[in-house]
């Protein structure tokens, strides 16, 4: 090889090794500095791209597990508040069953009746104060409520929550205490005249419904007034919105049909149909605890209450499962992506160890030949003699 002055080929060479042995010195620095193979998007491109895409997977499911705790969380609440509701409607009803005793005289039922306006109000301040985040809970305007379970935009990501069946305000409303119903004239004597359509209007605030019976009379007709009011609460239509009871006088005579709106509406008092003559109106509410055959009928409205609050813990019981497993497989599914995600990202020290050992080694070889072939050229002077 000609020995030159201007191109020192052997400097270029070891200056060349020595600077692609301290990047590579560098990177094997970073990665076992920060612990990850992936530092830069230059270091593995399509590697980055997973990576980002499997941390937005993780972080997404570790939020949707919060989500789910917070669900529970509020199911809890709702669920507390209603375990309050059932106790107070068990007490409510204790109170039906002992008004429909005729050894109570005016002022026990009196008593009677205060305790069972006092628990039902208490139901109304249920109602309004039980909230969770500032979210009424149990007054009827959260009747649907989604919680995020999952990572992505899906609807299968969702789980759904009604809670139109847990107003416990309109339970309030419905268990008002004072409610006399409408009377409608009926004897013993006349109740074989009652057959065909009889049509009831039950009016809940500024809502209006018609409830039409078809009564089928047996043979001869119907014999008495409680062999109607039978007839009547055994129609679905009928026992879904009220419940007839009768109507009898001091002597224990049937004098007339008693319908309450289980809801604590009105209901109207034309003339439903064959055989019922137009009746007497009654004030709004439900319970009625005057008399023995008013708290008999109290007894059915109470416990048509009772099985809509044990419908809606049903309904938070189950919800509250489905969120238990969902966050199950939101940790499951956190800890798999992240582990696959730790293959692709995570720097094998050991790995990493042995070539920055490599190259710290050849770093220093390269930095004394470098040296070296700097000096070569110090041997043309010698011929400059």
């Amino acid at each position: 090889m000609a020995l030159t002055v201007n191109t020192n080929l052997s400097a270029m060479q070891a200056y060349l090794n020595l600077s692609k042995t301290s990047n590579d010195m560098s990177i094997s620095m970073g990665k076992l500095s920060s612990g990850l193979r992936i530092n830069t998007a230059a270091d593995d491109a399509a590697g980055l791209s997973i990576s980002e895409g499997l941390k937005s997977q993780v972080n997404g499911f570790n939020i949707a597990a919060r989500n789910g705790q917070d669900g529970i969380s509020l199911i809890q609440t709702a669920d507390g508040a209603l375990g309050e509701v059932h106790s107070i409607l068990q007490r409510v009803r204790d109170l039906a069953v002992q008004a429909g005793n005729d050894s109570n005289n005016a002022a026990s039922r009196s008593a009677i009746s205060q305790e069972a306006t006092n628990l039902v109000g208490e139901l109304g301040r249920i109602s309004g104060a039980t909230n969770f985040n500032g979210i009424k809970l149990l007054n009827g305007s959260a009747t649907n409520l989604n919680f995020q379970i999952g990572s992505d935009g899906s609807s299968n990501s969702q789980i759904g929550l009604n809670l139109a069946t847990a107003n416990v305000g309109s339970i309030a409303s419905a268990l008002g205490v004072g409610n006399t119903g409408s009377t409608f004239s009926l004897t013993d004597a006349t109740a074989n005249a009652v057959t065909g359509n009889e049509q009831f209007t039950v009016t809940d605030g500024t809502t209006t419904s018609a409830v039409t019976t078809s009564l089928t009379p047996p043979t001869g007709g119907y014999k008495s007034v409680s062999a109607v009011a039978a007839a009547l609460n055994s129609d679905a239509g009928f026992s879904a919105k009220m419940v007839a009871t009768v109507v009898r006088d001091a002597s224990g005579n049937a004098t007339g049909l008693n319908v309450k709106a289980i809801s604590g509406g009105t209901v109207a008092t034309t003339a439903p149909g064959a055989g019922l003559a137009a009746g007497a109106a009654g004030t709004a509410g439900a319970l009625d605890f005057t008399s023995a055959s008013g708290a008999q009928a109290a007894i059915s409205l109470i416990d048509t209450q009772i099985s809509y609050v044990s419908g809606a813990r049903a309904t938070l019981g189950a919800v509250q499962n489905r969120l238990t497993h969902a966050i199950n497989i939101a940790n499951i599914s956190s800890q798999n992506l992240s582990a696959a995600n730790s293959h692709i990202t995570d720097t094998d020290m050991a790995a990493e160890m042995v070539n920055y050992t490599k190259d710290s080694i050849l770093s220093q070889a390269g930095t004394a030949m470098l040296a070296q072939a700097n000096q070569s050229s110090q041997g043309i002077l010698k011929l400059l003699g």
